[in-house]
């Protein structure tokens, strides 16, 4: 289930960063007194009776001006209230109502999303302010008084968070349909690959980098099965990402990977395995998810003998850490290849999914000991009693041992290994836990 999303808009200079830095636990956000400090939207996540939601810290909103880094700002404040599901409007009560939230409130009035609107420097404990009811007339129903430097009203905002969030209709699961990301950096061909699956021209195509903002849900039905494909918004290496819609583009990519089941991570074949693909793989690695590593344009590469065994080994040299996800190469123009994504994409997320039974896996780790025996340390060998399979998507297992230390990396790797030489386990990561357990217990 993807994450609810909370947006923190309002003008520059009202503490959005402050607040954003308490609800975030840590100082990530710059605050300095000068308008404007915030230039790029900054989330973090957040957890409150529970609930994990992530928080978006927006540059201010000037609806009226000529400054350019002002409209990217507004910008920026507009993109992050379209993804959010709920948004805090946040003031500033010395500075009473300005014709700045006069505006960014008509803004609010006409979107969909809960809106809370929070009147901030309100210092002192007990009754709020005077000047605080000032801001009903911004008709966004009743001002929050709180004090984000003094860490003021901030449970009772979370409070309000939390509420608005059993008024959003959550996504409704069918275990039968596979969300499939499809994530890469701009003009790897996602939006061609959508396309030509679709048989029409669902998604907007251009030699642009980035023409895809947005992140667009595909319904699909095949002999093969029942998918969602997402196409996200490219993403660009930081040094290259100019304006807020990429920054943006980034969230949206986020956002599609906690959502989906199996990521495809496109990769041009014609420039190989970039920096930025490495991170962007990465992303999905690190969240568990089913991973397919899909070259395309590969009606573009001159062939000779053993070419494509030859980029593979190139492919998995640059992305180490995803030697257990396959390969598959396509043409999204031509339409090469196409048909082999959906057995795979079953399969992956199958593997995904896979629960081993406990007597099984414990024979196997049998097996696993008897061939290499665990490593010892100043005469003290490792003991490995048993392990248990924990959780699915990705498959997590908790493994008993004597001492923590003498589990090493190298050792828990060749495990690993041996469970997918038994198992499977393909396109997805495993993670494994080590915890001590003494002989008594």
């Amino acid at each position: 289930m993807a994450k609810k999303v909370v947006a923190i808009v309002g003008r520059p200079n009202v503490g959005k960063s402050t607040l954003f830095n308490v609800l975030a636990g840590e100082k990530i956000a710059i605050i300095k007194d000068v308008p404007g400090v915030t230039r790029d939207r900054i989330y973090a996540d957040c957890n409150w009776r529970g609930t994990n939601f992530q928080i978006i810290d927006t540059g201010g909103i000037e609806p009226e001006s000529d400054n350019i880094i002002v409209k990217q700002m507004r910008r920026q404040a507009e993109l992050a209230m379209d993804i959010a599901d709920v948004i805090v409007f946040i003031t500033d009560v010395n500075a009473g109502v300005t014709q700045s939230d006069e505006e960014v409130a008509t803004m609010l009035r006409h979107t969909k999303k809960p809106v809370i609107l929070v009147c901030n420097k309100c210092d002192r404990v007990g009754e709020p302010p005077m000047e605080m009811y000032e801001f009903y007339s911004l008709g966004l129903g009743e001002p929050m008084p709180i004090s984000a430097g003094r860490k003021l009203g901030i449970g009772e905002l979370l409070d309000a968070i939390y509420d608005n969030f059993d008024n959003i209709e959550e996504e409704i699961e069918d275990e039968e349909t596979i969300k499939v990301a499809i994530i890469g950096k701009p003009n790897a061909g996602k939006s061609s690959l959508i396309n030509k699956i679709l048989g029409e021209e669902r998604v907007i195509v251009s030699d642009i980098a980035g023409t895809t903002r947005d992140a667009i849900d595909s319904h699909f039905k095949n002999t093969y099965g029942k998918y969602v494909f997402i196409d996200t918004a490219g993403i660009r290496r930081k040094s290259k990402v100019y304006e807020s819609l990429e920054k943006y583009s980034v969230l949206k990519a986020k956002s599609a990977i906690d959502r989906a089941n199996v990521c495809l991570i496109m990769i041009d074949a014609t420039q190989g395995v970039t920096e930025q693909d490495e991170k962007i793989a990465g992303l999905a690695h690190e969240a568990g998810k089913g991973v397919i590593i899909v070259i395309n344009k590969w009606d573009l590469v001159e062939k000779e003998t053993n070419t494509m065994s030859s980029y593979k080994k190139q492919v998995y040299e640059k992305l180490a850490y995803l030697t257990y996800a396959p390969i598959i190469f396509i043409s999204a123009l031509t339409g090469q290849r196409i048909n082999k994504i959906y057995e795979m994409i079953n399969e992956v997320n199958e593997q995904n999914s896979l629960r081993i039974p406990t007597g099984l896996l414990n024979d196997t780790l049998s097996q696993a000991i008897a061939i290499t025996q665990p490593p010892s340390d100043k005469g003290k060998r490792l003991k490995i009693y048993y392990m248990t399979q924990v959780k699915t998507r990705p498959p997590t297992f908790v493994v008993f041992v004597n001492s923590k230390e003498l589990m090493h990396f190298s050792y828990t790797r060749y495990i690993e290994n041996h469970l997918r030489k038994q198992f499977g386990f393909v396109g997805t990561p495993i993670h494994m836990i080590i915890r001590e357990k003494s002989q008594k217990e």
